[in-house]
């Protein structure tokens, strides 16, 4: 994947407002916002068509970006993005400044490995039940993952994986695990995958009960 992706021109505007907005958008730009690092919040314009591009990337949302602004380079997350209703288009972006110096928490995606190869899918018959789509994690900017893998090789029938079975990689922590053992949440379990028999059994279930 190219740094290329990574890094996106945008040009300081002075021009706000709703009406302001949709004239950009109209002319194939992006309107955004800039804030974060106890500096004032500067509002901006990009092309969309080059942010469209990398937004398709998983990592995008999860990478530190550069954005080259009058000469000046500045190292960015996104903190939010707004899409329209039902086209293809990115309607506002909103940026937060990152300091080398000073740890960040943003949301990473899981990845669930090897479920094809787990014996209690494979073999047993269960199936993943994900609760976690993504992580929230504090690190130094340079230490930022791009995902967490979530390895299900060796997870047995009925199994839970939590936050405290993640292994994270050097210089980063959870945020929900710093918080105490009682913020150990739950990211995936391998659970008994439901066949005809096992859905009768539950209807047959039901209705005693309500017979009851």
């Amino acid at each position: 994947m190219s740094d290329g992706i990574f890094t996106l021109d945008a040009e300081v505007r002075t021009d706000l407002g709703k009406g302001a907005s949709r004239r950009l958008r109209h002319a194939g730009k992006v309107p955004a916002v800039l804030y974060g690092a106890d500096k004032e919040a500067v509002s901006l314009t990009l092309s969309h068509n080059k942010v469209f591009l990398a937004q398709a990337f998983e990592a995008f949302y999860s990478h530190v970006l550069t954005l080259n602004i009058a000469g000046e380079s500045v190292e960015v997350l996104v903190k939010d993005m707004q899409r329209h209703a039902f086209k293809p288009l990115v309607m506002h972006l909103d940026f937060l400044r990152v300091d080398a110096k000073k740890e960040l928490h943003t949301n990473v995606p899981l990845h669930f490995i090897n479920e094809d190869k787990a014996e209690s899918i494979k073999t047993h018959g269960g199936h993943a039940e994900h609760h976690m789509v993504d992580v929230e994690i504090s690190c130094l900017p340079a230490d930022l993952p791009e995902f967490i893998e979530v390895d299900l090789n060796n997870v047995e029938l009925g199994q839970t994986l939590h936050l405290s079975d993640l292994t994270l990689p050097k210089g980063v922590s959870s945020v929900e695990l710093n918080k105490g053992e009682d913020h150990d949440l739950a990211v995936v379990t391998v659970k008994l995958a439901k066949g005809p028999k096992a859905e009768d059994e539950d209807d047959a279930a039901e209705e005693e009960a309500t017979e009851e």
